[in-house]
């Protein structure tokens, strides 16, 4: 099983793409917790040049609060990353993680149905960007 899904968008930007992203992840009921800036990280931390690329942290509360009631240490596959990176000449990949193959590793039965839920919003957002 894979564990992502992507899509090649074109964009002005990659502050342009994520805000199609975000807006499209809200339809869904998710938001964006966490932000990281690869492409800021590898030049300060090990002085390389990446091409722009950023791992957002997407959440759905309501699906959250929904597994971690089933599985407590579940946040440690938490939140979903959507990841949005350039590949040249206005050319970006939209990736995000497929939360049922990510969380197939948990022998829990009410898992398997939530992260199928989870992963047919991602999917239905990434299909509208």
């Amino acid at each position: 099983m894979q564990y992502y899904q992507a899509k090649e968008v074109q964009s002005d930007s990659l502050d342009s793409l994520r805000s199609k992203v975000e807006a499209e992840l809200k339809k869904e009921g998710f938001g964006v917790l966490t932000e990281i800036d690869v492409q800021a990280t590898m030049k300060k931390k090990l002085d390389k040049d990446y091409p722009p690329y950023l791992i957002l942290g997407a959440c759905n509360p309501v699906f959250a609060d929904k597994v971690i009631q089933a599985e407590p240490h579940i946040g440690a596959l938490l939140p979903c990353n959507v990841t949005l990176r350039e590949l040249g000449a206005g050319s970006f990949e939209v990736s995000i993680m497929d939360p049922a193959a990510a969380m197939s590793a948990v022998k829990n039965d009410k898992i398997e149905p939530l992260a199928g839920e989870v992963r047919e919003k991602l999917m239905r957002a990434l299909e509208a960007i």
